[in-house]
């Protein structure tokens, strides 16, 4: 089975750099099933789409035109809430 190519915003680093190490190894692996099988619950009057790791949620967009899944967020609940208002 052919995956999605990956692409990330680029306010990516900023959420994902400063998480600990073993949080993160579970986060790629969320990933790259993510990158298989491209959708879970969308966000309500969005475009995005998020899944969860544990207390983290990952938020990303799926691009079918492109076979592509590009990543905007990641973290905990509270900061999905913060960054969530923010973009709408």
């Amino acid at each position: 089975m052919k995956t999605y190519t990956i692409e990330f915003d680029v306010d990516w680093p900023i959420y994902f750099n400063p998480i600990d190490e073993s949080i993160k190894e579970r986060i790629m692996k969320k990933m790259k099933k993510i990158l298989m099988f491209p959708t879970k619950r969308h966000l309500k009057k969005s475009q995005f789409f998020v899944d969860e790791v544990g207390q983290y949620r990952i938020t990303y967009r799926v691009f079918e035109n492109y076979k592509t899944v590009k990543f905007y967020f990641i973290g905990t609940h509270k900061e999905y809430e913060q960054w969530y208002k923010h973009e709408f």
